[in-house]
């Protein structure tokens, strides 16, 4: 009789799916890029680059804090004079060598497996946000719940192919904890790759095991996920991030190494002078991940912002940080090393204008740049303060659209259109064309989320805003959303390492 039920709702669930249209809920493999990068540097000025920041980590040096990291570059042949690390440019070279130029991402469903490298392109949720935007539009601090929620929207959006991590903070558990349930989450509401901790090296040791009980003690011959560490630009490597970055880089997990850049308050107040500090600090921790371990996987990280000289805040979607999106891109190509940078960045505090403005203008020059793993791709609000459940689906469709333009033009259908062209002649239409009756529906892409309709039709829709239309298409996605399968036994495994692991974390929320 459950089972029945169960399988009633499923019914149910499928039909409501049915009767919405399933694009919203397709799944598309990680995008083959094939448009063009646009090359905004001519080879002088991105020599001038590279020799720059070679100058600054020969001359200047890195700080390392962290004994095994000074240990490390000691024996490897650096200069180390206390905690800074000065490095020739042909030793850095010579280990940056060993960083593959492509790895795939492998997942719990192997059709989700997602390659990272060359010309493809992965879009990933936002990250790390304290406050969310609710389903009432309220400004609040995350929970649990709806870092679960944000994890199934992104299982669902066709054109994000990483369930991310704390994509929002849980502060209903305790912050020594909360990677666990963090991890389980992703782990558990998606099948696609996902992230993991990154607050400190037993954490991230955590994820690691959570990893094996998913995908079994080999898993470290192989990578299935994904992490974040960043620089304290500028040039500090600090303990915790050199210590998840060691963990995951012994393990042979893949680790975005990001500086995070203000440009203006942490760095120059110079696009290109940003750029030549950015570029040494990447570097600087990408060879140490590979003095842990030869050949583990690494992407070539930055976030960006300008900052207003005006106020100290951050900016986004201007034309300096377009510009110095295109420029690490040619930097991580000279180098051979995948990039990471960020999508749909924005500073408004409501889904308006600003918000769409900000983060088309961001989206574009990081896909004409030729990043190869997107983060942020959806849900950033307020200089990523807060996600918002709203924007999250109205900037998963518009990652959708750039997945569209990213394919260029497709010439599968273009002898039956010219055709159409003979058969319709001058002054007719072709509407009712063979052609056009066998392509409408895949001609052009149709948005869900914005409205098309005439102001009357409008009108008697309920004149819904943007927001309003993204809020209960959330909704409605979450009350159709089916857990992916998870083998029962590997589920209780997880819940059992989680409940030891517990038994001796603190509960101190602080």
């Amino acid at each position: 009789m459950a089972e029945a039920a169960r399988e009633g709702r499923r019914g149910g669930r499928s039909a409501r799916r049915e009767a919405r249209g399933t694009r919203t809920y397709r799944a598309l493999p990680t995008l083959k890029r094939v448009i063009p990068v646009y090359e905004v540097l001519n080879p002088e000025g991105l020599e001038m680059i590279h020799a720059a920041s070679m100058e600054i980590l020969e001359r200047i040096g890195c700080e390392f804090r962290d004994d095994e990291a000074l240990r490390a570059w000691r024996e490897a042949g650096a200069e180390v004079e206390g905690e800074r690390v000065r490095i020739p440019e042909a030793l850095l070279m010579e280990i940056l060598k060993t960083v593959p130029e492509r790895f795939t991402l492998e997942a719990r469903n192997p059709e989700r497996a997602t390659l990272i490298g060359d010309d493809s392109v992965a879009f990933a949720p936002t990250y790390g946000s304290p406050f969310v935007y609710g389903f009432e539009n309220e400004r609040r601090y995350g929970t649990l719940a709806d870092l679960q929620a944000f994890h199934k929207l992104a299982q669902m959006a066709p054109a994000l192919h990483n369930i991310g991590a704390v994509t929002v903070e849980p502060v209903d558990v305790p912050v020594a904890k909360r990677h666990l349930h963090i991890t389980a989450s992703a782990i558990r509401h998606g099948d696609k790759p996902f992230m993991g901790p990154v607050t400190a090296p037993e954490r991230a040791a955590d994820a690691v095991e959570m990893l094996k009980i998913l995908f079994g003690d080999g898993i470290t011959d192989r990578t299935a996920m994904i992490s974040l560490v960043n620089c304290n630009s500028p040039l500090v490597w600090d303990a915790t991030m050199l210590g998840a970055l060691r963990t995951y880089a012994e393990a042979n997990q893949a680790v975005i190494v990001s500086p995070f850049v203000l440009a203006g308050a942490n760095t120059p107040a110079s696009p290109v002078a940003a750029v030549a500090q950015l570029n040494a600090e990447a570097l600087a921790g990408i060879a140490y991940g590979q003095l842990c371990r030869r050949g583990s996987p690494a992407v070539y990280g930055m976030f960006i912002a300008t900052v207003s000289m005006k106020s100290g805040a951050p900016m986004f979607g201007t034309p300096e940080l377009a510009l110095m999106n295109l420029m690490v891109g040619q930097l991580t190509r000279r180098y051979g090393i995948p990039f990471r940078s960020s999508g749909m960045l924005c500073g408004s505090k409501v889904v308006d204008a600003q918000a769409a403005y900000e983060s088309v203008q961001t989206m574009n020059a990081v896909l004409l740049g030729g990043a190869n793993y997107v983060l942020h791709a959806a849900g950033w609000m307020e200089a990523g303060l807060a996600a918002s459940f709203a924007k999250f689906v109205l900037d998963a469709e518009q990652i959708e659209m750039f997945y569209r333009f990213g394919q260029g033009p497709q010439f599968g259908d273009f002898d039956e259109a010219l055709q159409a062209i003979r058969e319709v002649g001058p002054g007719g239409h072709y509407l009712g064309s063979a052609h056009t009756q066998a392509h409408f529906q895949s001609a052009f892409f149709m948005p869900e989320l914005l409205d098309n309709n005439s102001y009357e039709q409008w009108l008697a829709d309920g004149s819904k805003d943007a927001t309003t239309r993204a809020l209960e298409t959330a909704k409605s996605m979450l009350d159709s959303y089916e857990a992916p399968p998870l083998d029962p036994a590997i589920d209780e495994a997880l819940a059992a390492f989680i409940r030891e692991r517990e038994a001796v974390l603190p509960d101190d929320l602080e």
